[in-house]
C-alpha cells in the first residue's frame, strides 16, 4: 500500500509576477482594498485601493483614495488619486486632487479638484501626515523668492 504524498501548502513564489486580479461590475466591495500587482476594476470599492497598476472601466467607482504606479480612469472617483502615471479618459469623472508624475487627460474627462505635479506621488501621502509637503498644483506657478 502506496503511503499518500505529504500535503503542505507551496509557499508563495519570490519574484514573481503576480496574477492581474478582476473585480466585476457586479462586485461591491466595502473596506481597502490591496494588491502589489494589476487590478481591472468594473465594480465599486468603498475603501481606499492600494495596487501596482489600475486600469477601471466605465462601470468602475472608488470612494476613497488610490495609491498605485499606473492609474487609467473610465469610472468614477471619490477621493484622492497618487500615482506616477495618471491617465483620466473621457468617460472619467473625479472629485477630489490628483498627484503625479505624467498626468494624460482627454477631452471629456470630469475633475472636481485640483491636479498636483510631484516627483514622489506615493510617498507624499505619508510624508503630508508628518510635515507639509512641497507640493505644487500643476496651473499654480511658484512665485519666485524675494529677494
Amino acid at each position: 500500500m502506496k503511503k499518500p504524498a505529504p500535503t503542505s501548502n507551496p509557499a508563495p513564489r519570490q519574484n514573481a509576477n503576480p496574477t492581474p486580479s478582476i473585480i466585476g461590475s457586479d462586485v461591491e466591495i466595502e473596506g481597502n482594498v490591496r494588491t502589489v500587482g494589476e487590478l481591472q476594476l468594473d465594480g465599486a470599492i468603498h475603501g481606499d485601493l492600494t495596487c501596482g497598476g489600475l486600469v477601471m472601466g466605465e462601470s468602475g467607482a472608488v470612494k476613497g483614495s488610490i495609491s498605485a504606479d499606473n492609474v487609467t480612469i473610465r469610472g468614477k472617483v471619490n477621493g484622492e488619486i497618487r500615482a506616477r502615471s495618471v491617465r483620466l479618459e473621457k468617460s472619467a469623472v473625479v472629485d477630489g486632487d490628483v498627484y503625479h508624475e505624467s498626468l494624460s487627460v482627454e477631452a471629456g474627462a470630469k475633475l472636481t479638484g485640483r491636479f498636483a505635479h510631484t516627483s514622489s506621488p506615493k510617498e507624499a501621502k505619508v510624508a503630508a501626515a508628518v510635515a507639509p509637503t512641497d507640493e505644487t498644483p500643476s496651473f499654480v506657478a511658484k512665485k519666485p523668492a524675494a529677494e
